[in-house]
């Protein structure tokens, strides 16, 4: 159902766009909620916590706000969503942070770096999906490659990932807090991780890639990493041409930086996920030997940043016509 706009695309300075975070307990909802209090020009609504699961109270609520965020499991994500749907024009516009929506086609895609034209698209969009954490990194690395044709939309990608343990949700965080858990181990070995479609979709790849990720014994930051051989590509591209293709989708990105790749070479071979923990940064980086012709381009961010709370902020400003901050 497409929504009838009464309410203003751009919030002027005579009124504060209000927000309502519906599932507010959570890691990424949270973490929005936090990043929302230190903002000067939006307004951040509530509901009393045995109101909560009151649709009548609910929805009266999400009348009175410009933008609600779901921070939901995926069915009661559905259910909120078909009660905004069913107010019409007094509907709110919806930033999703579930899996529910990320592939459905009347929704728009949160990743406002994923093309020149998404976050225009994401300013007019009336419901947008808030990317995955793993597939932030892994499209970031592979859309600008496949669109340049560097990599074929059928080549057998493999991606490789690590995350902190706070993207896994309570009973994760639970164990590795409580030393439980193991220091490190791989999972989602089923080969059916719930990331995988917006990755093969969104890096525009006919053929499923191969995902491993991984959670390490800390919080949050994230490495998502996907090893090349360059003379099995097509193009046999060198790495200054895998660099200049990210390079190019880039420039003058406020969030999203292709390091340099002198800085790659000068790492020792080495780079660890946590420092860019607590932005909304991602950087991008290509390590390569011309001698062996191997690759590996390699994503940094925060699972809670980038990944998650703070893609949501970004993407709410956009949504709300509000200046990039």
């Amino acid at each position: 159902m497409t929504l009838t706009d009464t309410k203003p695309q751009s919030i002027g300075a005579t009124r504060k766009p209000t927000i309502f975070v519906d599932g507010a307990s959570g890691t990424t909802g949270l973490g929005i909620q936090e990043r929302l209090r230190q903002l000067s020009d939006v307004t951040l609504k509530s509901i009393a916590e045995d109101k909560r699961k009151d649709a009548g109270a609910k929805r009266a609520l999400m009348e009175e706000v410009d933008l609600v965020i779901l921070c939901l499991p995926d069915e009661a994500a559905k259910e909120t969503v078909a009660l905004i749907d069913g107010m019409g024009a007094k509907g709110p516009k919806v930033l999703d942070a579930s899996t529910a929506f990320r592939v459905a086609s009347d929704w728009t895609y949160g990743f406002a770096e994923l093309t020149p034209d998404q976050a225009d698209k994401i300013r007019n969009a009336r419901k947008v999906s808030n990317p995955g954490c793993y597939p932030t990194g892994a499209v970031a690395l592979l859309r600008p490659l496949v669109d340049a044709g560097l990599v074929p939309a059928d080549y057998p990608v493999t991606i490789n990932a690590v995350s902190g343990y706070s993207g896994g949700g309570k009973s994760m965080i639970e164990s590795f807090e409580g030393g439980t858990a193991p220091s490190f181990e791989l999972y989602g070995l089923g080969f059916e991780h719930k990331h995988l479609p917006e990755t093969q979709l969104y890096a525009c790849l006919t053929r499923r890639p191969i995902f491993v990720p991984s959670v390490g014994n800390y919080r949050q930051g994230m490495l998502v990493s996907v090893p090349l051989h360059l003379d099995a590509l097509p193009a046999k591209p060198g790495a200054a041409q895998l660099h200049a293709a990210l390079a190019k989708r880039y420039a003058g990105s406020k969030y999203v930086s292709v390091m340099p790749l002198e800085n790659a070479a000068t790492k020792g071979g080495r780079i660890e996920p946590e420092a860019l923990n607590e932005t909304n940064k991602l950087e991008l980086y290509v390590f390569a030997s011309e001698k062996h012709r191997q690759a590996v381009l390699v994503a940094r961010l925060d699972n809670l940043g980038k990944g998650a709370s703070g893609a949501a902020v970004q993407n709410m400003r956009l949504m709300l016509g509000l200046s990039e901050q």
